[in-house]
């Protein structure tokens, strides 16, 4: 009997390790570090929702020197997080990525301004310093400037150009009237700084019609040529879509779950719950549910990056950058 249940109890071990090495291995890069931005993800991963697709994920943070198109053209990851406008820029330089799903479907980038400076409206932008961040987020900035008309050389009658590293230390110190912002994030460094909202003017990008799509889901157009990829996409959007509506129902546990995996400790607790509940408000809308590429929102995207005619981030209307196929499947449609 002993020998049986030895026997039975050797049999499912095999079982098991049968099953883990059946698991695809996924590598997702993130576009920055890990904080509640990325929540649905790491979330899917604390659930197990990835597993029970059956998947193996591995979460790769970004940083300061980490840009995505590069790093999954050098085949560092499967599937990557980017902006749009970073996305088609790319792709026009021969980086073919494709959009497979839009997670966020508002954008929640600002230009908050001291109001002690005396901006009362874009008009008053001219002669000013704006704080700019770049490596493909000065994008949607360049834009709306060509709709204002205004020039970013530093020229009279244009605005001055303060490249803004990932912190809010020129508009606490004066160095700058504006600086680039999240509603998720920045802005709230720069309240927990000692500003207070009334000491601000924020400018919304989705209210100034220059937003463009943010934190897509990104992979290789070749790679969607393979049946076997698009299926276990399919896999990887369905159980991320899962975890993203997980984490917007449950903001606080979401947040937590992010903190666990934050190995750089540099994250709090406030900050990250604050950042989910601004973050699940980018999540709403849409027509077809969490994750669907609405065309009208590239279009819009698109004809915002070709409408600055004088630094332009694309030159033409891309063709082929996003696919609603593996969504679909995902969705089961």
């Amino acid at each position: 009997m002993r020998k049986l249940i030895s026997l039975a109890a050797g049999a499912g071990l095999l079982l098991t390790a049968g099953t883990a090495s059946a698991a695809d291995k996924v590598t997702l890069q993130l576009k920055w570090v890990t904080q509640a931005q990325f929540a649905g993800y790491f979330v899917a991963q604390d659930k197990g929702f990835y597993k029970d697709a059956g998947l193996d994920v591995t979460i790769k943070p970004g940083g300061p020197d980490v840009a995505p198109p590069q790093v999954i053209a050098g085949g560092g990851a499967d599937v990557v997080i980017d902006w749009m406008p970073s996305a088609l820029a790319s792709r026009e330089k021969g980086v073919p990525l494709v959009n497979i799903a839009q997670v966020f479907k508002k954008s929640g980038m600002m230009l908050t301004c001291r109001k002690d400076s005396g901006i009362t409206s874009p008009a008053d932008f001219k002669g000013r310093t704006l704080g700019v961040w770049f490596f493909g987020n000065e994008y949607p900035f360049l834009s709306w400037m060509a709709k204002l008309g205004l020039p970013t050389d530093g020229s009279d009658g244009g605005v001055t150009v303060l490249k803004q590293g990932f912190n809010v230390d020129p508009i606490l110190q004066k160095q700058a009237d504006c600086v680039s912002t999240m509603t998720y994030n920045e802005y709230w460094q720069i309240i927990d700084a000692g500003l207070t909202a009334d000491d601000l003017i924020v400018y919304k990008y989705e209210d100034q019609g220059v937003a463009t799509l943010e934190d897509g889901l990104y992979v290789m157009e070749e790679n969607l040529d393979d049946p076997a990829f698009v299926e276990k996409m399919s896999r990887f959007v369905a159980a991320s879509l899962k975890g993203w509506d997980y984490a917007k129902n449950n903001v606080n546990e979401a947040a937590d779950i992010v903190l666990e995996n934050d190995e750089t400790g540099a994250q709090t607790e406030k900050h990250q719950r604050r950042m989910m509940s601004e973050i699940a408000k980018l999540l709403e809308g849409g027509t077809k549910g969490l994750g669907y590429l609405e065309p009208g929102d590239y279009d819009r995207t698109v004809d915002t990056l070709l409408a600055n005619a004088s630094t332009p981030v694309i030159t033409k209307k891309p063709e082929g950058a996003w696919t609603h196929a593996v969504w679909e499947k995902a969705s089961g449609m």
